[in-house]
Order: structure tokens, then C-alpha cells, then sequence
């Protein structure tokens, strides 16, 4: 597996284990969802570019650091990537948010689009893509997909837990692409669910079934 960051930050890794219980109510599970995805947050962030100022202090004229190059936005993949968005916003406010519609067709796994709406200057961003869930890999390489075709040339895949089939589809995919996640997961079952994984993170977010 090639591009694959996984966070073993004992915070992190505490939190997963919470999401993946059962017995974990929608409100929690939001909740845990917000905080991981902020925890991670710190990672992706950190080769962002930086460039030299000089801010002036109460006392004196400080020479001092301030991010540089290429804006940010975040792209959530509906439904499920909405949860990891506010996290995210926590560190950078300014970013710009996209959101891509996709649902996975039952019987043939495959993605299909239904809502798409991007900042107009996507092209000139740094995107990060947001899905709690690296399953099959099809909803993401197809978002990552139309991304580039707009024109975007630099993005990340954040992921809470992925497959290892998931990732494999992206490396084959998209190899220009980093994937960063808390956990991977070896097995999908015949719906294309992660196993063990956390059962269908859009569900347990919004309380449906």
C-alpha cells in the first residue's frame, strides 16, 4: 500500500474504539466523529507552506511565520463525509467547502452522482476530501475524478477507517493521491461494507437506518 498515512495517536486510536461500539448513540458518535476528524487535521496540515513576517507586538516588531501557497478547501463526500467537516473547519475556518453527492448502487457497487457543488475557484485550491469510510474505494476515486477534471491538482484523501481493497483502488486510480486514516481494515463483506469497521457511518451519524 503505497501514500497510506495511519494517525496512531493514542487520542485517535481511543476515539476509534469508541465510534466502532455498537452501543454508541448518534449524539456521541457525532460528536467523536467532529473530534477525530480535527485530531487528523493536525496531520494533513503539516506540510503546508509557510513564509515569513514581521508582526508587531505589544512590545516590539517580531519576525514570524504565517501560511503561504495554495488555499485550502474541504470536499465531504455525502452524506457521511458531512460529520468530518466541522472538525476540520476548527483549524481553518477560511477554507472553502465543496460537496459531492454520491450513493453506491446495490447491486453493482458502483457510484453514482446525484449533487455537486464546488467553490469557483477549485482549481486554484488544495483539496482535501472528506468520507469516514474507505470502503470499495468507487464513491472516492469517482470524486477525486471529477475533481481533477475542474482542474485541481493537488488533493487528500481523509479517511476515519479504510479497507485494504479501498486503498488499493486508490493507489491504482489516483497515485498521486495521500490517503490518510486511523485504521485499516483487511475484509468487505458482500455489500461492500468494512469488516469490522463501524456499520454504515451515515446512519449513525443522522440516526437512520
Amino acid at each position: 500500500m503505497n501514500n497510506v498515512f495511519v494517525m496512531e495517536h493514542p487520542l485517535i486510536q481511543h476515539k476509534i474504539s469508541l465510534l466502532r461500539d455498537k452501543n454508541t448513540q448518534t449524539k456521541e458518535f457525532r460528536e467523536l466523529v467532529s473530534e477525530i476528524s480535527m485530531l487528523m487535521g493536525y496531520e494533513v496540515t503539516r506540510n503546508m507552506p509557510l513564509k515569513e513576517v514581521e508582526i508587531e507586538t505589544p512590545v516590539g516588531v517580531a519576525k514570524a511565520k504565517i501560511i503561504s501557497g495554495k488555499k485550502l478547501g474541504f470536499v465531504p463526500i455525502l452524506r457521511a463525509g458531512l460529520g468530518m467537516v466541522d472538525g476540520m473547519l476548527k483549524l481553518l475556518p477560511m477554507a472553502r467547502v465543496g460537496h459531492i453527492g454520491l450513493y453506491r448502487d446495490p447491486e453493482t457497487l458502483q457510484p453514482v452522482e446525484y449533487y455537486c457543488k464546488l467553490p469557483s475557484d477549485i482549481a486554484e485550491r488544495e483539496i482535501v476530501v472528506l468520507d469516514p469510510m474507505l470502503a470499495t474505494g468507487g464513491s472516492a476515486s469517482a470524486a477525486i475524478k471529477y475533481l481533477k477534471e475542474k482542474g485541481v491538482t493537488g488533493i487528500k484523501l481523509v479517511c476515519l477507517i479504510a479497507s485494504s481493497d479501498g486503498i488499493k483502488r486508490i493507489n491504482e486510480d489516483h497515485p498521486d493521491v495521500l490517503i490518510y486514516c486511523a485504521a485499516v481494515d483487511d475484509k468487505l463483506n458482500d455489500h461492500g461494507y468494512i469488516i469490522p469497521g463501524l456499520g454504515d457511518a451515515g446512519d449513525r451519524l443522522f440516526g437512520t437506518k
